[in-house]
């Protein structure tokens, strides 16, 4: 007769398994899908045992994306990545602003003069903020990050990026414009501000609301009073926050009143052709003022 080594008990002569990540680490834990010791570290509850962290990640990598009700790609994580990366941005920006001074303004700056020769600048100026105070700052990024924590997880990262940058470029040619032409001081002064992004956020919420059965009431007061308060208060660009919410409004209404099997198609479309429009736009102002 012969004495077999019951499974459930360690051999004594064996080397102690290892985390495959950690090897210093000894751990008789086992990963129920690939059956490699797991420490502490690396285990991740699963309905029956533990997986590996590699395991629960490939299973993600694998499963099937599914999409929001308005088309976009439905993001594995819940996180609002691209909105706080907005943020992050304008917060960066607004750090440089103060330290190295009024030469990173002057370089990202929108004006009418400068966006025919530089036209990154109709996007940059988006990521600057008045440096007199904080009021314009604290006021974008709250309102960036109130409408982006609605909008981002609906339209999904994609769609939300391209409808923030497009809202961005709207408001500098908004500004552009209704601005005079060389001969009028407006044509040469700076423009600086996330104000046209949230103008379009906030005007793109209207129609995606609607089209989820909510009301968008409180919306349209707020852009009222936010109307009424740049033409009231001086030094506030209303030219901005108006191209912001019209581009926003017409990138939101094409998301949201798409019908289910062109989704797609509006998608890339859509942004497509607003943005050649705001091109052409802009183009047809420096061309009748004579400066291009």
């Amino acid at each position: 007769m012969t004495a077999n080594q019951d499974p459930a008990v360690p051999d004594p002569t064996a080397a102690p398994p290892v985390c495959p990540r950690h090897p210093d680490r000894v751990s008789y834990v086992r990963c129920q899908r690939c059956g490699r010791p797991a420490c502490p570290e690396c285990q991740r509850p699963a309905p029956v045992g533990i997986q590996c962290v590699d395991c629960v990640r490939e299973a993600a990598r694998r499963a099937p994306r599914t999409t929001t009700v308005l088309g976009g790609r439905t993001p594995r994580s819940a996180t609002p990545v691209v909105t706080y990366t907005l943020i992050g941005l304008c917060v960066v920006s607004f750090a440089l602003q103060l330290t190295v001074g009024h030469a990173w303004s002057q370089q990202w700056a929108f004006s009418a003069a400068t966006g025919v020769v530089e036209p990154w600048r109709f996007l940059t100026a988006a990521f600057l903020h008045s440096t007199s105070g904080v009021l314009h700052i604290l006021f974008n990024m709250w309102a960036l990050w109130i409408t982006g924590q609605a909008l981002e997880p609906l339209l999904g990262r994609g769609r939300f990026v391209v409808l923030a940058l497009l809202s961005a470029v709207g408001g500098s040619v908004g500004w552009l414009l209704l601005a005079g032409g060389p001969a009028d001081g407006t044509w040469y002064q700076g423009v600086v501000g996330a104000s046209g992004m949230v103008f379009g956020l906030f005007g793109a919420l209207i129609p995606v609301l609607r089209r989820m059965g909510g009301s968008a009431r409180q919306i349209v007061v707020l852009l009222a009073i936010n109307g009424v308060i740049g033409f009231v208060v001086p030094g506030i660009a209303w030219q901005a926050h108006l191209g912001g919410l019209v581009t926003g409004l017409a990138v939101g209404a094409a998301y949201a009143r798409a019908p289910r099997e062109r989704q797609a198609l509006v998608g890339w479309a859509v942004p497509v052709g607003i943005g050649l429009a705001l091109v052409l736009l802009a183009a047809w102002k420096y061309v009748g003022v004579g400066w291009y």
